[in-house]
């Protein structure tokens, strides 16, 4: 969630009007509710606990580690978790729309990476020590004369064979047809560090669904009873105890990760024309597009760009 503006952070046009209203999301009994909470708060007592395994961990069993801490947490939320395409095995920069915090459990669940995200992170409890122990990449947004540097690191992370997750909106919203875009779309700065490196740029669709009702009588609108919702949407000046409660109340609210085809920049790869193919990619996928019924092939399709590196900057 981001309510100012600066250089790294756009307004976005979602605010509070594009929530589902009181009584427009299937509810669980306040019981469940309850249960979902308790179960949610063991999840984090346990990633606390997992924060001081996991730097003496192998990067592999790290890596299960994490993607296991996630789906349970996922599940304890109350939150049914969809994959759908497969990431390159090779170490890639993986980019995904923005709408919720749990992005970036369904993130970690499907794929486990270091994730690129704010500072302000570190200091939240139970989840800064965590996030520190998975080696997530903090970033200072207030500084943007900072950005270069950030990029050399992420950069360096992919050299070194480890993928790396980012959301270049630098801002949620909702991700429903409703006009609402963040300013600017993709920023197109990290881009470059694939392109240093070398690395594929895997684009992610993340997407938020509710299950259709068993009956046709629960009286609720057919786009908030059986199809895409901003139930699980973190926007606006929302407080982020105000969105984990509607979340663990909602019944049949589902996540889908949907990888689509890695691109291949070359060494002279323009990153802002990177950047748009990249965004184009993530919003073309339609919301409950069908899984592939056969594997991508093993080799992704390469993308032509011009012999141009513009130097690295803040690019906004």
């Amino acid at each position: 969630m981001n309510t100012h503006h600066d250089l790294w952070r756009p307004v976005s046009g979602c605010d509070a009007g594009c929530l589902p209203g009181p009584g427009e999301t299937p509810a669980v009994p306040v019981a469940r509710r309850l249960g979902r909470l308790v179960a949610v708060l063991l999840m984090l007592a346990a990633g606390a606990l997992l924060a001081g395994l996991l730097p003496v961990l192998p990067a592999r069993e790290r890596r299960a580690a994490l993607r296991g801490w996630a789906r349970g947490t996922t599940r304890a939320f109350g939150v049914r978790l969809v994959a759908r395409g497969r990431l390159p095995r090779r170490p890639s920069l993986v980019v995904a729309n923005h709408a919720s915090w749990l992005d970036v459990l369904a993130l970690l669940a499907v794929a486990p990476a270091r994730v690129l995200a704010k500072r302000e992170v570190r200091r939240w409890p139970l989840v800064g020590p965590l996030a520190v122990a998975g080696g997530t990449l903090f970033v200072d947004r207030a500084r943007p004369r900072a950005l270069p540097a950030t990029v050399r690191r992420v950069a360096a992370v992919l050299r070194a064979g480890y993928p790396v997750a980012v959301f270049p909106e630098g801002t949620t919203w909702c991700g429903a047809a409703l006009g609402c875009r963040p300013g600017g779309g993709f920023r197109p700065a990290v881009f470059q560090a694939a392109v240093d490196a070398g690395a594929p740029v895997v684009p992610v669709r993340i997407g938020y669904h509710l299950a259709a009702p068993a009956a046709p009588s629960s009286g609720l609108p057919p786009a908030r009873a059986g199809g895409p919702t901003t139930a699980g949407a973190f926007l606006g000046a929302e407080s982020l105890g105000r969105s984990v409660w509607r979340v663990i109340g909602a019944r049949g609210l589902s996540v889908t990760v949907t990888a689509t085809a890695a691109l291949h920049p070359g060494r002279d790869a323009d990153r802002r024309r990177l950047a748009r193919i990249a965004e184009s990619a993530v919003h073309l996928v339609p919301p409950r597009a069908a899984a592939p019924a056969v594997p991508p092939p093993a080799v992704a399709p390469v993308v032509p760009f011009p012999p141009a590196v513009p130097e690295l900057g803040l690019a906004a």
